[in-house]
């Protein structure tokens, strides 16, 4: 008996409309799929190399979104959904959940304003507040970066509207730069002629623009002196790394004394000082 009530179940439920019904969606979406799939790669080929690599992913994946909601409507109607119903549905709805989505609106404006305003591009290197990063993609929503350590960073565009960014990629030069102290007893001409001769020695260093040699002022236990050179951008932070050793090098084989701080402690009477030295 229980046998046949679930026979009659199944007969029941499988009807041949709704085979035929299973059988149109699923050609439906056999055949929707990669037409989608080919329109993204048609339109990936027209626009290359024609508009930027952040406007090109917005517009494909704005169509593909399209292409999917419109496969998405077809399939539902298959189903016997009214599409004015849903509409108003989704009015009643889209207005519920409005107030609650004003983040996001707030993201979507932002983002467009960042794509039309193109102040970083995919693949450059940018600096928001204390997170220095490539940058991976660029959405409506959202910036995500590839940080040097290899780790995901998710910045809002309404964050990156309101912060400051700085694009270390932006141009194809940049001047890397140190602050080199010397003992106040050492000739301060002549070390700024020995920084020319580094400058002008340094594999990857450009010459024009000239290199920055400027004396910045005295400093606790030496005077400070701001040491730039110019390179390409992709050599900013090696050619940093090479400064100091060949600084440091030069200064050793001129005899050029880099001072470390000194600190100096006096007790007892003032006509009879104990002078206690101690390094730091």
């Amino acid at each position: 008996m229980l046998e046949l009530t679930t026979l009659n179940v199944v007969t029941d439920f499988v009807t041949p409309e709704r085979i035929t019904l299973f059988v149109r969606v699923v050609l439906m979406l056999a055949i929707g799929i990669p037409i989608i799939k080919f329109v993204k790669k048609i339109l990936a080929r027209i626009i290359k190399d024609k508009l930027s690599l952040q406007a090109e992913v917005l517009i494909i994946r704005t169509v593909s979104y399209v292409l999917f909601l419109i496969l998405a409507v077809m399939v539902l109607n298959e189903f016997g959904f009214k599409i004015s119903a849903l509409l108003g549905a989704a009015g009643v709805f889209g207005l519920a959940i409005g107030f609650a989505s004003q983040t996001s609106v707030s993201n979507i404006i932002s983002g467009i304003f960042l794509i039309s305003e193109k102040p970083f591009m995919i693949g450059d290197v940018v600096q928001i507040g204390g997170t220095l990063g490539l940058v991976d993609s660029i959405d409506l929503l959202s910036i995500k970066l590839k940080t040097f350590d290899n780790r995901f960073v998710r910045i809002p565009n309404e964050t990156m509207i309101k912060s400051e960014v700085i694009n270390l990629t932006r141009y194809d030069i940049r001047r890397a730069q140190i602050v080199v102290g010397v003992a106040y007893k050492e000739d301060v001409r002549k070390v700024l002629d020995v920084l020319r001769d580094v400058a002008a020695n340094l594999p990857e260093a450009l010459q024009e623009p000239a290199p920055m040699i400027q004396v910045d002022g005295f400093g606790d236990s030496s005077i400070n002196i701001n040491f730039g050179v110019w390179t390409a951008t992709s050599n900013a932070v090696s050619m940093k790394t090479e400064m100091i050793l060949a600084v440091k090098e030069r200064f050793d084989k001129d005899g050029i004394e880099i001072p470390f701080p000194h600190v100096s402690l006096y007790a007892g009477e003032a006509s009879k000082p104990i002078k206690i030295q101690s390094t730091t």
